[in-house]
C-alpha cells in the first residue's frame, strides 16, 4: 500500500514537528512541512499531495492566499484542504475569515486522535 501525501503549511515549525511525528507514527502517511505560503505551494506542486493541513494566519502570504493560488493551478486544485486555526472556536476562525466556509477546520489544540481521524476523512482516496 502506497502512504498518503501530507503536506503541512504552518508557520510553527514546532508544530508541524510534533504533528509530523505523530501522523507517521501510523506507517499510512507521509509528511511534508512548508513553514511559509510560498514553500508550500512549491511543495505541493512537486509532490501533488493528497491533502494540505493549512494554517489560517501567517505572515507574508495568508492561508485565504495560499489557498487561491492552489485553487488556480489545474494540478493542485482538487488537493483536499484543512485549515489549522490557533483560535479557541470554530465561530472565531470563521468570522475571521469567510474563506474557510466549506473546509473543515481543526483548532492547534487538537489532540493525536482528533487530527488522525479528521485526516483519514479528509485525504484524497
Amino acid at each position: 500500500m502506497d502512504k498518503k501525501r501530507v503536506v503541512i503549511i504552518d508557520d510553527e515549525e514546532n508544530f508541524c514537528k510534533l504533528a509530523k511525528k505523530n501522523i507517521e507514527q501510523t506507517g499510512e502517511f507521509e509528511v511534508h512541512i512548508a513553514i511559509n505560503g510560498d514553500d508550500g505551494i512549491r511543495l505541493a506542486k512537486e509532490i501533488k499531495p493528497d491533502l494540505i493541513l493549512l494554517d489560517i494566519i501567517m505572515p507574508g502570504m495568508d492561508g485565504a492566499d495560499v489557498v487561491s493560488l492552489i485553487r488556480s493551478d489545474t494540478n493542485i486544485k482538487d488537493t483536499p484542504i484543512v485549515f489549522l486555526t490557533s483560535l479557541v472556536r470554530e465561530e472565531e476562525a470563521s468570522s475571521q475569515s469567510n474563506f474557510t466556509r466549506g473546509y473543515s477546520l481543526l483548532a492547534k489544540t487538537v489532540t493525536v486522535g482528533e487530527l488522525l481521524a479528521c485526516i483519514k476523512k479528509n485525504v484524497r482516496k
